[in-house]
């Protein structure tokens, strides 16, 4: 499978992969998380697991379960990691570890190395196996540089106790007494989100939907919720539409760890109105290659976070050599550069006025546009993300000592 990435990938990436393989090979990495569909999360281990397996690792993927009352909870703790003002119990925080400490009986946490994903199935580092030398190391998608104090307190007992903490972009990290690393997450340029689709199948995805390709598209796609802001891409849109006549769409999946998200999505739909140049798409978090075909025929992609853990649509777009503009948070100024490969923005006029420059100025589009996609092949590849953690368990295993000669 790795050799699929040839000619796509960097070169280096796919070589130093196969030697690291070669050293790790038959050991086993698992990876747990609390969603298997909806989310990037879950989309990147869809991908990476197979190739980890046909790289030689022992790859498993594990999912903890958990009840209403415990996705209510976890929702909560996202929203006050990032800085939201919630209430909180004691209560509700014994019934997340009792959550967890239900799961392990069902998960097998004997491997290699172990990457927890995220708050959610934190507190299983607590059922670590102290007689199998392993590595465990906790994985933060989510910005957590100015989290509520309490929340943090309650949540950093359980960090601390893993070997190495892993996140995506350097002002999340916390001051930890253990190893710390910066790994950004990745898009796979192979799988039906990335591929390259013919014109039938964008133009049968534009018939399904009902969108009409007469105007303009103006895309954003994201879970539906508040730190996405919706409201906000939909405020833009109509600054845009009095200059420019324009369609506008808001597509995004729902996550079974998300509770939130069908509020939201009505608080859209309502803010939209009847405006007929406005489709607001609630799809199956499997319909892959119906959200690439949407971002293939906009002109104009936003990811306008007021929040963000990393942003991978903002990738997505740009590997589709299309123009994008991302607010100024999480790993959005990572992946766009600012006047290069896209244009990051602080408000919803200033997403207005970037729209209408883009639109005004096709040839400017079109020259971020490849500017972007070869910025992505060379940073955000699932290759490089694979490479990253693969250096990361095999140096692991050597500290203290000579790391071998790859």
């Amino acid at each position: 499978m790795i050799r699929q990435y040839s000619g796509i990938a960097p070169k280096g990436d796919l070589l130093l992969i196969q030697r690291l393989c070669n050293r790790l090979k038959g050991k086993s990495f698992l990876h747990v998380n609390s969603t298997r569909e909806g989310g990037g999360v879950a989309e990147i281990l869809h991908r990476m697991i197979p190739l980890l397996t046909d790289l030689g690792i022992d790859a498993r993927w594990e999912v903890i379960e958990g009840d209403a009352g415990f996705y209510d909870f976890t929702k909560k703790m996202h929203n006050a990691l990032q800085g939201k003002s919630e209430k909180f119990s004691k209560a509700m925080w014994e019934y997340y570890y009792e959550t967890n400490k239900r799961n392990r009986k069902n998960i097998n946490l004997n491997a290699d190395a172990v990457l927890i994903h995220d708050p959610q199935p934190a507190p299983l580092i607590d059922f670590r196996r102290r007689s199998r030398k392993s590595i465990w190391m906790w994985r933060c998608h989510i910005d957590i540089s100015n989290p509520m104090p309490g929340v943090w307190a309650n949540l950093k007992k359980y960090v601390v106790k893993y070997d190495t903490a892993i996140f995506s972009v350097a002002k999340f990290a916390k001051a930890l007494p253990i190893n710390e690393f910066i790994i950004t997450p990745s898009i796979d340029p192979l799988s039906d989100k990335n591929r390259d689709l013919t014109d039938k199948e964008i133009n049968d995805v534009a018939v399904k939907f009902d969108i009409p390709r007469d105007k303009p598209i103006i895309l954003q796609v994201s879970r539906f919720d508040k730190f996405k802001d919706p409201i906000g891409v939909i405020n833009a849109y109509k600054i845009v539409k009095k200059y420019n006549d324009c369609r506008l769409i808001l597509a995004g999946s729902p996550a079974t760890d998300d509770p939130e998200g069908e509020a939201i999505l009505n608080e859209v739909k309502d803010y939209a109105g009847n405006d007929p140049d406005i489709h607001t798409l609630l799809l199956p978090p499997d319909n892959h290659k119906e959200i690439n075909a949407l971002q293939r025929m906009a002109d104009v992609i936003l990811q306008k976070s007021i929040k963000e853990g990393f942003g991978l649509t903002v990738s997505e777009a740009m590997w589709k050599e299309k123009p994008v503009i991302g607010g100024a948070v999480g790993g959005i100024p990572l992946q766009i550069v600012h006047g290069v490969t896209g244009f990051v923005v602080y408000s919803v006029e200033g997403a207005a006025f970037r729209i209408r420059q883009f639109l005004n100025n096709p040839e400017m589009a079109v020259r971020m546009g490849r500017n972007g996609k070869e910025y992505v092949k060379n940073n955000f590849l699932l290759t490089r993300q694979i490479r990253d953690y693969l250096s990361l368990w095999y140096c692991s295993m050597y500290k203290g000592k000579n790391v071998i000669e790859l």
